[in-house]
């Protein structure tokens, strides 16, 4: 059943497709991709076609490419790096009765999907005619395994339904497959064509390995495949035959109704940058074995036992909202997916889930996925810190390139070279360096690990405050100044005195200091003492922070409330992004905001302003931010539920979490927007959970919308399990393990241990009038079931 208007129904705990909808296939092939975090597997047909990007992907195995310019300049990187298409193992083809099973001829009579958050595992279950007239039922099941990290498996199984059907099935390796072009640049384009060269491949029984390199990056992948089939003792199979570019088994088998063909199809993926072609042919032999060993209820079983222990800690329950409950959930386990096994490698943008900013990370990896991570998955919060210190070279590099001491780390990259053409909202967001910091002070309060702050903190720490040192300069008066750097608002660039970055960076170099004096034998072996660390204090105490004292706001940066403001009487409504229909030359000297920025340091750095400047900044900046990036509305829904305007956090609440579900943006085809995703948690539990963690001490003040009835959460902290919940009279708190915890309860210090702790709610906020958008760009309604 093919529906042209097919949409995905509500469940709290799965996302089903009931119908198929061949126009939504490229937005399903993300929502239904899996991963865990070092493998990633698009969502498409286990037949192969008919799709929009097939992508299987291992977590920094890239290509390189040229960047184009049409000028050059000291500085500019010279290559860029985009993400594989590594080895195809989803592709099982079948035959029934010499016709093809393809969704597009015969009829196809139902067609269902789930994803289930709580097994990881995607279900397909499909009643087709074929052309010749023989119904069957095909049903896969696919997971990837957050256990065997190397591993990813299928069971398929097919069953005649009206009469005896002859089948043949083909499970294939396919490398080097077509794919839609992702650059306009011709070099580009070449550069990604076939970009894997084989090396090795062979195949024995019901088992095929490939070995393949890239032609520039030089790495190393291999895949393997194995199969267990089951069928009427009639079931055959031709041993499996190889090709540089393929690797195929075929089975055959006559099934008669009531009896069925099932295939179990392991996958084994791994990848070096330095390893011998036996010795990666071997590594992923090995994990095949270790798959195969372990079988597939063992895969399922590990799979579920993860997942629970994940839920138990990290659920969030809404009562109120069931679309929203889905879609935190949803939200939530793809974040989750995107960095559980990562194991020192990055976390990009898209995650795994597709070839979206050519597989690139940014800053939105520290400063919105990582909080999450930090309190529901602490080791992959360290994993993608460890990934950031084992940069630091490159970055150590870029920084002397740019006659600056210590380290810049890259804008946008997968292995740790910058690979931003565009210097101004690139090299210039400087603030990166300080963002990587902040998350390094998060998970380190957050977690206690000593072994992590003496083998990361301090170096990442010591690295950045090093930059920041050199980058700024005090000036007649004693301030400390920043100039010429970019903030988080792509809409501003290239401005003095950043106030998010200014922040940013004085608490980045406190952090420094206040390391080097825990840690100086650790500080002497980077040449760092106390010395240094006095003038990292002295740049934090004198950090120029401005203020416009007629508007009583805080400019996002020095000199911006005296721009022209932007027209938005004279901008349609089809002229967002701005970007795309204006020169950036008009945009630069405007006060518009692409996404917030004086808005996102008072998240980040809501230590450093008062309540009342909190409110003022936030009406004053709601009325100039255009919401051009899915970074944008989860943090405005924080700071709107701070400052008490609920049902406006409510409001951004849904689109942050549906960014992907509803398609918001109108490119979820190229991959999920995993910060937005992570942004959903962050509204759910530090906008209406109240939670913040400045200076490592918890504090939280939950306020609820009116629709929402109750929230609860947990978050991992110190080696303990909190438990939160709230409705619109009483909050409560209590552990589910460790030793009694310290903590805020609307200022007031409270002691939380393993009996729940009931407390009256806060006092209601009395905020006014909620702010104004610019036309056209208020959030979408939250609507009542």
């Amino acid at each position: 059943m093919i529906d042209p208007h097919s949409t995905f129904e509500i469940d709290p705990w799965k996302l089903r497709e009931a119908v198929l909808n061949l126009d939504d296939l490229a937005q399903s092939e993300s929502v239904f991709a899996l991963s865990n975090g070092h493998i990633g597997l698009r969502g498409n047909l286990d037949e192969g076609e008919p799709s929009f990007l097939p992508g299987t992907y291992l977590n920094a195995f890239w290509e390189s490419r040229p960047l184009p310019y049409a000028e050059g300049g000291y500085g500019y990187p010279e290559a860029g790096q985009t993400i594989v298409n590594v080895t195809n193992g989803k592709i099982i083809r079948l035959l029934v009765d010499d016709s093809p099973f393809d969704i597009r001829y015969g009829e196809l009579q139902s067609h269902e999907r789930t994803l289930d958050f709580r097994d990881g595992v995607l279900r397909r279950e499909a009643i087709w005619r074929s052309p010749a007239g023989a119904t069957v039922r095909v049903t896969s099941h696919r997971l990837v395994s957050f256990t065997q990290r190397a591993v990813a498996a299928i069971h398929y199984e097919v069953e005649p339904l009206d009469t005896s059907a002859r089948l043949v099935v083909q499970s294939e390796l396919v490398t080097n497959e077509p794919h839609r072009a992702e650059s306009k640049d011709p070099r580009a384009a070449a550069a990604l064509e076939a970009p894997l060269a084989a090396e090795e491949f062979f195949g024995s029984d019901t088992r095929a390995v490939l070995v393949h390199s890239t032609k520039g990056s030089g790495l190393r992948a291999g895949a393997a495949m194995d199969h267990i089939v089951e069928g009427p003792d009639n079931t055959g199979f031709h041993p499996a035959e190889t090709w540089e570019d393929l690797g195929r088994l075929t089975v055959t088998s006559t099934v008669e109704p009531g009896e069925s063909l099932r295939i179990v199809k392991f996958l084994a993926y791994g990848w070096s940058s330095r390893r011998s072609v036996p010795a990666v042919r071997d590594q992923v032999s090995a994990a095949l074995a270790e798959a195969r060993h372990t079988g597939w209820e063992g895969l399922l079983e590990a799979q579920r036992e993860y997942l629970d222990h994940f839920w138990e800690q990290a659920d969030v329950e809404l009562d109120g909202d069931a679309e929203l409950q889905q879609a935190l959930r949803f939200a939530l386990f793809h974040t989750l997916q995107a960095g559980a096994r990562g194991e020192n490698r990055a976390i990009a943008a898209k995650g795994l889930t597709g070839s979206g900013y050519e597989g690139h990370s940014f800053w939105d990896t520290e400063s919105y996925v990582l909080p999450v991570l930090t309190y529901t998955a602490p080791r992959a919060s360290a994993a993608a810190l460890r990934w950031r210190r084992d940069t630091l070279g490159p970055a150590r590099e870029r920084a002397q390139t740019l006659g600056l001491k210590g380290a810049v780390f890259p804008w946008r990259t997968i292995s740790g070279g910058e690979c931003s053409a565009y210097w101004p909202a690139g090299t210039a967001a400087f603030h990166l360096g300080a963002d990587i910091a902040g998350a390094v002070c998060r998970h380190q309060a957050a977690t206690g690990d000593v072994e992590f702050e003496r083998d990361t903190a301090i170096e990442l720490l010591v690295e950045t405050a090093r930059m920041w040192r050199s980058l700024g300069h005090h000036d007649g008066v004693g301030n400390f100044r920043i100039d010429g750097v970019t903030g988080p608002d792509e809409y501003s660039a290239l401005a003095d005195n950043n106030v998010y970055t200014n922040l940013m960076a004085q608490l980045n170099l406190r952090a420094a200091a206040d390391i080097v004096h825990r840690h100086p034998d650790r500080a002497r072996e980077l040449g760092a003492d106390e010395e240094e660390a006095a003038s990292w204090r002295d740049a934090a105490k004198a950090m120029l922070i401005v203020y416009d004292e007629e508007l009583r706001v805080h400019p996002q940066s020095e000199g911006y409330t005296e721009h022209s403001e932007w027209d938005f009487s004279k901008t349609g409504a089809d002229q967002y992004p701005l970007m795309l229909h204006f020169p950036y030359f008009d945009i630069y000297r405007k006060q518009v905001t692409k996404q917030p920025d004086l808005v996102m340091a008072m998240f980040a750095r809501g230590d450093a302003f008062t309540d009342e400047e909190k409110a003022r900044n936030f009406d004053y900046y709601e009325r100039l931010t255009v919401r051009d990036s899915s970074l944008s509305a989860c943090v405005q829904a924080v700071i709107a539920a701070e400052v008490g305007h609920l049902e406006l956090a409510y409001d951004y609440f849904g689109e942050a979490a549906l960014m992907d579900l509803a398609d918001l943006e109108h490119n979820t085809k190229d991959g999920l927007h995993i910060a937005s995703l992570a942004g959903a948690w962050l509204v759910a539990v530090a906008g209406f959970g109240g939670m913040r963690d400045h200076d490592g001490e918890l504090s939280f003040s939950p306020r609820l919308p009116e629709r929402l009835t109750r929230l609860a959460f947990g978050i991992s902290i110190r080696g303990r399990h909190l438990r939160v919940e709230a409705t619109h009279t009483e909050i409560s708190y209590w552990l589910l393990e460790g030793e009694p915890l310290e903590l805020r309860h609307f200022g007031r210090p409270v002691t939380v241990r393993e009996a729940k702790l009931v407390l009256p709610a806060g006092p209601p906020l009395n905020p006014g009038e909620p702010p104004s958008q610019p036309p056209g760009r208020a959030p979408r309604r939250r609507r009542p079931d």
